[in-house]
């Protein structure tokens, strides 16, 4: 499989829809183009469902439906994965920091097996070969192109086979792609606790979708209290015999983590803003559901919470 060529079909669906998405395109002097999908533009449901499945490498299908947690119901994303290290560690995963002079961003997408910049890739052993990239920045502001040579040159592409995707945080498609995240989280926890991220065969979750927020700082907080206190997960793995599912279940969901309980923004914000003083382990879905594919039995773990979720989201 090619995760880049595999998101380069979904990107170039986007520009043809571009209108009825609501999205723009634009191409820089260098060739890189570079879809706005809510900068100066609102975006969409639909393009957020889309970028979604650009994060995945094309690797994994979202849906839009809606989901009742408590006595709330609200919109949400459903994703379903097979090559589930693929698509959710060496695509999906926000794991690059593009910094470039005073330009920031997070980086996700395919274009990340490219430049092997984070140690992960090793860990894993992924490697891929591409002459075009595709790469999702979480930001305001369009990467001048001095950021997506950058971005060219790490992942060994021409500027001209470069696509990029901007969005900010607070927007249609911010909220919808970050819900679209919710089987990645939960395999990223599983890594993070030493769990073979190889052996799990098949993932799925939902998550809702939060409201946008009045900024992007908020929005960071709303958008992962959906899947912290709401999102539900379901994976199918296989077990090697030194390792114990009922043991690993207790300790992935985001309960069990000591920062557990509150809205994300109020805890970042006690903690100074200072990523650094979050737990690390606190990123999980709420609900996990482990199935080992030998015996068939099924192990669970965590509670979908909407109390905290409706206090994240003001309801």
């Amino acid at each position: 499989m090619n995760l880049n060529k595999g998101a380069l079909k979904i990107f170039e669906e986007i520009e043809e829809r571009k209108k009825e998405l609501e999205c723009s395109v634009l191409k820089q002097s260098n060739g890189t183009t570079i879809l706005d999908a809510g900068i100066n533009l609102p975006g969409s449901n639909e393009a957020g469902r889309l970028v979604g499945e650009i994060c995945l490498g094309g690797a994994g299908t979202v849906s839009l439906t809606e989901v009742t947690i408590g006595d709330i119901t609200l919109p949400a994303a459903s994703v379903k994965v097979e090559r589930v290290t693929e698509a959710c560690l060496c695509s999906q995963y926000a794991g690059w920091t593009v910094k470039v002079d005073k330009y920031f961003a997070m980086a996700s997408g395919p274009a990340r097996a490219l430049s092997r910049v984070e140690k992960l890739y090793k860990e894993l052993g992924y490697t891929e070969e591409s002459d075009v990239a595709v790469v999702v920045l979480e930001t305001r502001e369009f990467p001048p192109e001095e950021v997506t040579k950058y971005i060219a040159d790490k992942c060994g592409v021409s500027t001209s086979n470069l696509y990029v995707v901007v969005a900010p945080t607070a927007c249609l498609v911010g909220s919808v792609q970050i819900s679209a995240r919710v089987v990645e989280v939960g395999v990223h926890k599983l890594h993070e606790l030493k769990f073979d991220p190889w052996k799990i065969k098949k993932g799925e979750g939902i998550a809702p979708i939060a409201p946008i927020a009045k900024n992007d700082s908020r929005a960071m907080g709303t958008t992962n209290d959906c899947i912290l206190f709401a999102g539900n997960t379901f994976y199918d793995v296989e077990v090697s015999k030194d390792v114990s599912l009922e043991e690993l279940i207790k300790k992935v969901p985001s309960s069990a983590s000591e920062q557990y309980g509150t809205p994300f923004y109020d805890l970042f914000k006690s903690v100074g803003f200072d990523f650094y003083k979050v737990d690390p382990l606190l990123f999980s879905p709420a609900q996990v559901s482990l199935t080992d594919l030998k015996s068939g039995k099924k192990y669970n773990a965590g509670r979908l919470n909407s109390e905290v979720l409706k206090q994240s989201l003001g309801l």
